[in-house]
């Protein structure tokens, strides 16, 4: 509601000190307040009532103003109870901040005021809000050229004055306002995901609200409106999937205060944006299949011959207008919950294509070059790669597995904190059918490596397949530790004693090929030194640094460790 319907409500007996260029202003609420700094208290856009307690004398009256501009309320209505009338040095004060100013007569109770102005801008928020859900709805209905979700979040904006995006769950942006205002950055696009899904895992009833930066932010998620978990027992054990692939609504206001009406129609837009997420999810179908029917020819060993011809039907697909037939890696994803609960297939695949996506691009159908298909708790990607001359094979274009989780492993570690893990394996390209069995299995090699790591979310590629890295996944757990320990524990303790960094250095000398000279440089010591050190390494650990079967040992268990 404006300011200026307040004066034309008799029953409210308000008048008019100072401000009347700003009538204009909303009001977004009300707060009834004798503190001398309420401002903490404050979200902006308040009609704050006073009863002037805190005013002991003049000088007072500043400094209590300056705070409620500072916090942005819409106009302050003070009491004339305490003083009789309105004091002068506070009219002043609110015409030199501009601060519209009404005094409340004595026979009016704030509680009065309050509930008008409640009553009021519920009604109108709600009444708006759904004009808004009504509009995008009619968007919608009238054929793919509705806008999609920029088109409700700009809806938000206008008419209601919420600022709202749409994220992926690995913090991705796939939609926001156009209207003037901070971008939301790419950090705190990745923590709002993070939030939303540590706090889907800990069970916890949306919407979620969480503070950044001292900005609050309620956190809907957005469901496909074709799953619905079918009893109490299927949605505990769904939720840690569910969230895993839920898009978020993420909007900059405290959910908390609003009214249940208004709740209600947030989830009605939530669910129009759900029918945009199914469109963007039909899209992949196609996509899908084809990764479906090439992973089962290669795994059923079909002759390399059906092979490519399947693949020459997926090129088109995936690289539109492509001249030539593209290079192909294999990226294998698996998600594990403790417990050994499997059956996370689909998930990892929900996953894998919103990994796979470019970062640096919106929408949400961004330009999708990625096939990716499940079997069990597998989910196996083909990612087409534009064909490059022979001599430029080797020149390690395509995807890295090191830069592949770079952008969405915090928000994925939060998701999967004390539940599951997310391990990940690339492959290198290759260029004809006949490879594609061997870079299927590269990529599992690879994603077992990567199993082998600590830590919720991990990948590998297909450079760290050394025939001993290759090894390292299928050592039981207790060798690898009694291995360890046994060569490492003994420089452990002593670097705590002593401060010796004799781990460092001799992590630095291995990988020096053990030159004297260059793992003094690198360490920045005299070589005389770097001798003692290697020497008390040797001592306490009972090894020869020059045989190369010590060197081996040290080495594989500094990669173990």
């Amino acid at each position: 509601m404006r300011l200026r319907a307040l004066l034309d409500t008799d029953a409210l007996g308000l008048k008019l000190l100072g401000g009347e260029e700003e009538l204009d202003r909303t009001v977004r609420g009300v707060m009834t307040t004798d503190l001398r700094d309420p401002s903490r208290y404050l979200s902006g856009g308040e009609l704050v009532l006073s009863g002037l307690a805190w005013r002991r004398n003049p000088s007072d009256s500043e400094p209590f103003v300056h705070a409620l501009v500072q916090a942005g309320v819409a106009a302050l209505a003070a009491g004339t109870a305490e003083f009789g009338c309105v004091p002068d040095d506070l009219v002043v004060a609110c015409a030199r901040h501009r601060l519209p100013l009404f005094a409340v007569e004595e026979s009016v109770a704030f509680a009065t005021v309050t509930e008008h102005v409640v009553r009021q801008v519920s009604g109108e928020r709600a009444g708006d809000l759904a004009a808004v859900v009504e509009r995008h709805r009619r968007m919608m209905t009238s054929g793919p050229a509705g806008g999609g979700p920029d088109v409700v979040l700009d809806l938000l904006g206008s008419d209601l004055d919420l600022r709202a995006w749409l994220l992926s769950p690995t913090g991705r942006l796939i939609a926001g306002p156009k209207a003037a205002g901070p971008a939301l950055s790419a950090r705190t696009c990745a923590r709002l995901a993070g939030e939303h899904l540590a706090a889907v895992r800990t069970g916890h009833r949306a919407p979620h609200r969480v503070t950044l930066d001292s900005t609050t932010y309620s956190l809907f998620p957005i469901r496909s409106t074709g799953r619905s978990p079918r009893t109490s027992r299927e949605v505990r054990e769904d939720v840690r999937e569910t969230g895993l692939s839920d898009w978020v609504l993420a909007v900059e206001a405290d959910a908390g205060d609003w009214p249940e009406q208004r709740l209600d129609l947030l989830q009605g837009v939530t669910q129009l944006i759900a029918v945009e997420r199914d469109r963007r999810d039909a899209a992949r179908t196609v996509r899908r299949r084809l990764a479906q029917e090439v992973l089962e020819l290669v795994q059923s060993g079909a002759p390399p011959a059906e092979i490519a011809a399947r693949l020459r039907v997926a090129a088109p697909v995936l690289l539109p207008g492509l001249g030539t037939a593209p290079h192909w890696q294999v990226v294998v994803a698996r998600v594990e919950w403790d417990g050994g609960r499997g059956g996370s297939g689909p998930v990892a695949q929900s996953l894998l294509e919103e990994i796979l996506v470019d970062p640096g691009s919106t929408g949400p159908e961004p330009s999708d070059r990625i096939a990716v298909a499940h079997t069990g708790a597998e989910a196996v990607a083909l990612v087409p790669l534009p064909a490059v001359p022979a001599e430029h094979e080797d020149s390690g274009a395509g995807i890295a597995a090191d830069a592949l989780l770079e952008a969405v492993r915090d928000p994925l570690s939060a998701g999967l904190d004390g539940d599951g893990r997310l391990t990940l394996g690339v492959s290198a390209a290759v260029h004809s059918a006949e490879g594609l069995r061997g870079a299927l299995e590269e990529a599992r090699h690879a994603r077992r490596v990567a199993a082998a790591r600590p830590g919720r979310v991990c990948a590998a590629g297909h450079q760290e397949l050394a025939s001993h890295v290759l090894l390292l996944p299928f050592v039981p757990d207790d060798v690898r530790r009694a291995f360890t320990a046994r060569l490492l524990d003994p420089l452990r303790d002593y670097d705590l004693r002593h401060r010796a960094e004799l781990i460092p250095t001799l992590e630095a000398f291995l990988d020096c090929d053990g030159s004297w000279t260059r793992c003094a440089t690198r360490l920045h010591l005299h070589v005389n030194t770097l001798r003692y050190r290697v020497g008390r390494i040797e001592q306490l650990t009972g090894r020869d640094l020059s045989r190369l079967e010590d060197k081996l040992d040290f080495f594989l268990a500094l990669r173990m460790s």
